[in-house]
């Protein structure tokens, strides 16, 4: 099937989103020479660059996530407590997770879903890590992964009858993941250019609403 050209242009303005992503994180380190990273890689930032928050929901208030889209009931999902994941060489690198779910209501007053988790990593090199399981494994189970960037990448997340998409992105200490899922019995054609639309304002305003302003500067790798 033809993709539509606004599904196309979805996916440019989410490789911008990561790209202006990257450009900030490696501004201040000289990103863009080996010692970055490379060309197109984000140099990481250094730990401390995104913040938790108790109430994630507030994020999304304000400017709609989408044209046409309003945010309606939400319910937030911080733990508050530092977890541990199993890393690598028996290392047990911390994070700390906040996310949001909210229904949000569309054009037609149709009922879609959005779903957000944040985890905000002691080391970027843990949240990498965790980013490459991720991906791998989506990979190993072929769900039809799509290449945002070299720090994110999109999948389908089919639910029940509701056609959905997720993105997943790594930015320094941070691993997001964004997840929404148009009405029930909606036709993935159908839902596509929204889906798009909404899980990428929805990770440009989370990154950038953790982001922590008096970080201090990135650092190259």
């Amino acid at each position: 099937m033809r993709r539509s050209r606004g599904a196309e242009l979805g996916r440019a303005r989410v490789a911008a989103l990561i790209t202006s992503a990257a450009v900030a994180v490696s501004g201040c380190s000289g990103g863009g020479q080996e010692g970055a990273g490379g060309p197109g890689k984000p140099a990481p930032r250094a730990p401390g660059v995104h913040s938790w928050t108790g109430s994630p929901c507030q994020l999304l208030a304000g400017a709609p996530l989408a044209r046409g889209f309003a945010v309606g009931s939400t319910t937030d999902s911080a733990d508050p407590d530092s977890r541990e994941d199993i890393g690598e060489n028996d290392a047990r690198p911390r994070y700390r997770q906040t996310g949001c779910l909210a229904d949000l209501t569309g054009p037609d007053g149709a009922l879609w879903r959005l779903s957000t988790t944040a985890a905000v990593y002691e080391d970027v090199g843990t949240a990498h890590h965790a980013y490459r399981v991720r991906e791998d494994l989506d990979r190993a189970h072929g769900r039809g992964t799509e290449r945002v960037h070299d720090a994110a990448y999109a999948k389908p997340a089919d639910d029940q009858g509701r056609p959905g998409r997720t993105l997943l992105l790594w930015n320094g200490d941070l691993l997001l993941s964004v997840t929404a899922h148009g009405p029930y019995g909606s036709k993935e054609h159908e839902v596509r250019d929204g889906l798009g639309a909404i899980v990428e304002n929805t990770a440009r305003r989370m990154e950038d609403e953790l982001r922590d302003r008096d970080a201090p500067s990135p650092t190259a790798s």
